[in-house]
């Protein structure tokens, strides 16, 4: 029933959405240099990695910038080490902060959902950084038993403004509890937040 439901709404998200990303494409070429897509290894189900697919948001140099302003900065060190994410975060580009602010930059992960690597719905497609150092983790291997998803639990329920922990316990009760209502309040839910912006950066 899922896999159904991700072809058939995938399906007719893609036809729509398609002119829109060949705009951004051709934004991301002009505005700067690079690839249009950025393409990171992520955990996904059982443990296993696959290509996840968005649109470039960040300087071609990206892990240099990264490195050098952590060394640099104790205060974003521990934001990053609390988050894996920063808030002013020095690798986006001005047309990458618009793209996350308003979630287009994750419109390419329809192709993953359309391969089956993803579901709509799902735990966050965790890079693999996230995932060293959480063998232990029972919450964390939990959210690693089903499919993830372009939205979440957590995406609809404070984004960006929920730490590590917070998150991965979200995706444990979605785990628990996933059943095709809840999915599909979530991408209304989702259609609202992406719509306000809300907790995205």
């Amino acid at each position: 029933m899922v896999r159904c439901l991700d072809l058939i709404v995938g399906a007719v998200i893609f036809i729509i959405v398609l002119p829109i990303m060949l705009m951004i494409a051709v934004a991301i070429r002009i505005s700067s240099p690079g690839p249009v897509f950025f393409v990171q290894k992520r955990l996904s189900q059982g443990g296993r990695t696959f290509p996840c697919f968005k649109f470039r948001t960040m300087v071609h140099n990206a892990e240099e910038v990264l490195r050098e302003a952590l060394s640099n900065d104790a205060r974003m060190k521990a934001e990053w080490e609390n988050h894996f994410k920063l808030k002013s975060d020095p690798r986006i580009t001005p047309l990458g902060r618009f793209l996350r602010t308003t979630s287009l930059d994750e419109l390419p992960q329809i192709i993953n959902v359309l391969k089956g690597e993803m579901s709509l719905v799902g735990p966050r497609a965790r890079p693999l950084y996230e995932g060293e150092g959480q063998e232990d983790n029972s919450l964390f291997q939990l959210g690693l038993t089903v499919k993830p998803g372009m939205t979440g639990l957590w995406q609809v329920s404070g984004r960006s403004k929920l730490n590590f922990t917070q998150r991965i316990e979200l995706e444990a009760w979605y785990v628990q509890n996933r059943s095709l209502r809840l999915d599909l309040m979530i991408l209304l839910k989702t259609a609202v937040v992406v719509i306000k912006g809300d907790g995205a950066y």
